[in-house]
């Protein structure tokens, strides 16, 4: 089904959603008032480019609103964001996504809330990418998490060093091996594309790969894959950035953790803040510095200023001291795929987390099925219930006759979690999670629904 989205801010998560929607053949309207931004949008996407200010009426009344199936407010400043949606919505939108920072509104007690400018969803790009990094920490894992059904089933990313156990062998044969560890290998990640393995895949020295586990087995699966996880218990916050001082706030009470800010009023601002963390005024690029604060004995080390180069240095610094768990964040998704292949640390996005979740949105309220989309792998993730005159159970179909090109990973029957192998049925009524590529869900929908 094509729609008509219009897009108010052409930033990064603007850009990046922009590009991959007009791949589906949407129809795309690009609005912001940055004119080198427009013209990265005009020489690189299939989308109309109107250069101007989000928030004029005068410009949005050019749009025919009623016709607009989504208008995402994306730029960097909250109330540009929240008029152009309640501007948008008077007009006329169908739905409106918008992007915010401050999470004042989400409080209990908040005088003004998303839903008194009719906005339908909103992405917290901070908060996102601060629930990324808790629930890497808590797996102690020095790899990628992402969590299913409550955080009932887990999907972990690993790098396959020289020293894995795995290099050389299929699929099949790790699965053979390891019969009391259940897990299915759901994506690979090599040469700079994805792909949905199958039996006969061999594992090779600097795969990424995901392997789907339910959460009381990670661990077995980690020590499988070569990766062990570590306990975690200091913990230290270069920045006191949003991010920094969100992670701060939810880490502090399970962990010994400091906080390094380099601007020393800022420092002092915030100390304030936080009932059990250390801040200390430092730079994170100081080896001196970092010495004297007993870096080799931290657990963890996590590089969130707004300065992506500090990021990327202070995290290749501590990798050196030894540290075991080393997370970056980075604003540029152009950098993205290059700083992960450097295997200094797990490398999140807080503009990756955004255009990940309105994504879902939009493809889950289309599609009726809940659709999680990670478009740095360039995949999903579809949840969906067996139907009683589901194709695939009306024919008698068996596991084998899958599609290789849908990863069957869990199936949840009667709330017990079913990690499948070659002899698992699928029975009506089953929740199924499944990995494909983006234009393989109507055929998973068409087998299954």
């Amino acid at each position: 089904m094509s729609l008509n989205i219009v897009i108010i801010g052409a930033g990064e998560v603007g850009f990046n959603l922009a590009k991959y929607l007009s791949k589906e053949d949407h129809a795309i309207t690009v609005i912001d008032i940055n004119h080198k931004k427009c013209v990265r949008v005009q020489n690189t996407i299939d989308a109309k480019v109107i250069e101007g200010d989000g928030t004029s009426q005068r410009l949005l009344s050019g749009i025919n609103m009623q016709e607009v199936d989504y208008i995402l407010a994306l730029t960097r400043i909250d109330e540009v964001n929240l008029v152009s949606s309640q501007i948008a919505s008077k007009m006329g939108a169908k739905h409106v996504i918008c992007r915010l920072r401050n999470t004042e509104y989400i409080h209990k007690k908040a005088i003004i809330s998303p839903s008194d400018f009719n906005i339908s969803y909103v992405t917290y790009p901070e908060m996102a990418a601060k629930n990324d990094i808790d629930h890497i920490i808590k797996k102690g894992s020095e790899d990628e998490v992402h969590e299913f059904k409550d955080g009932k089933i887990n999907m972990i990313g690993f790098h396959l060093e020289s020293d894995s156990p795995l290099i050389g062998r299929t699929v099949s044969e790790i699965e053979y091996s390891n019969p009391y560890i259940r897990h299915k290998l759901v994506l690979i990640y090599r040469d700079d594309e994805s792909f949905i393995p199958h039996s006969d895949t061999k594992y090779r020295k600097d795969d990424y790969i995901y392997i789907v586990a339910k959460s009381d087995d990670v661990q077995e699966v980690q020590k499988m894959t070569g990766n062990p996880n570590h306990e975690i218990n200091s913990i230290m916050i270069l920045g006191c950035g949003k991010i920094g001082r969100l992670l701060a706030k939810s880490l502090e009470n399970e962990y010994s953790v400091t906080m390094i800010e380099k601007n020393e009023d800022k420092a002092k601002e915030f100390s304030s803040n936080f009932k059990n963390t250390l801040m200390l005024s430092g730079d994170g690029l100081d080896v001196e510095f970092l010495e004297s604060e007993n870096i080799k004995n931290t657990d963890c080390f996590i590089a969130v200023t707004e300065n992506e180069q500090t990021n990327l240095l202070s995290s290749m610094i501590v990798k050196n001291f030894g540290v075991k768990q080393v997370i970056m964040h980075i604003t540029t998704t152009d950098y993205y795929k290059v700083i992960k292949k450097m295997d200094i640390g797990i490398v999140i996005s807080k503009n990756i987390s955004a255009v990940n979740e309105i994504l879902q949105f939009i493809r889950s309220e289309q599609e009726n099925i809940q659709i999680s989309r990670y478009e740095d792998l360039d995949v999903e993730a579809v949840e969906l219930r067996v139907s009683n005159d589901s194709y695939f159970v009306n024919n008698n179909f068996t596991i084998s006759d899958i599609p290789k090109t849908l990863s069957l990973a869990a199936i949840v029957r009667a709330g017990s979690i079913i990690i499948p192998d070659h002899k698992s049925k699928i029975l009506q009524n089953d929740e199924l999670l499944l990995f494909l590529k983006p234009n393989d869900i109507k055929k998973a929908e068409s087998l299954f629904k």
